[in-house]
């Protein structure tokens, strides 16, 4: 986190104002602000140096900069997408096809993106255009829609899906 602007820190003349509560007072002076937030036992923090006129803050700089570092903290380390893979084959039963369309439709509530593989061997690969089938329809199996379209690469076909 970058150095805070604090008290007598912030330089410029005028501020916008919000105090302790977060309703806006206005645009006043500096020395003014300064002299409101001491009163009331607070720090005037510049939380916005870019606006016009630049937004100060009344808070307690030490609670203030507790939760900063924990918001971010948190936001770096948020939940994010995983791909999750499932491979299926190009002589796959039926029953089989339903427990990996279910599996795939787990990781997707979860809100990961699934890459499915369906590898060929051999004289499989004779029938890569009933592979292309099978991708689509296991795109409806699991009520999700494709974020790249099936494409051959090598000995397999593979998409990624994602909830629709």
């Amino acid at each position: 986190m970058a150095t805070q602007r604090i008290n007598d820190r912030i330089s410029e003349p005028v501020v916008r104002l919000i105090d302790g509560s977060g309703k806006m007072i206005g645009e006043i002076a500096r020395d003014q602000a300064l002299l409101l937030a001491h009163d009331e036992g607070l720090d005037l923090v510049l939380v916005d140096a870019t606006a016009t006129p630049p937004v100060a803050k009344m808070v307690d700089y030490g609670k203030y900069s507790y939760q900063e570092a924990k918001r971010l903290k948190g936001s770096a380390r948020g939940k994010r997408s995983e791909i999750k893979e499932v491979r299926l084959s190009a002589r796959i039963d039926e029953h089989d096809y339903g427990i990996k369309a279910n599996r795939a439709k787990t990781f997707l509530s979860e809100g990961h993106k699934v890459l499915v593989r369906v590898r060929m061997r051999g004289r499989e690969q004779i029938f890569s255009e009933n592979i292309k089938e099978m991708l689509y329809r296991f795109e409806l199996a699991t009520d999700a829609k494709f974020e790249s379209p099936p494409k051959r690469l090598g000995n397999s076909w593979q998409a990624i899906i994602v909830k629709s």
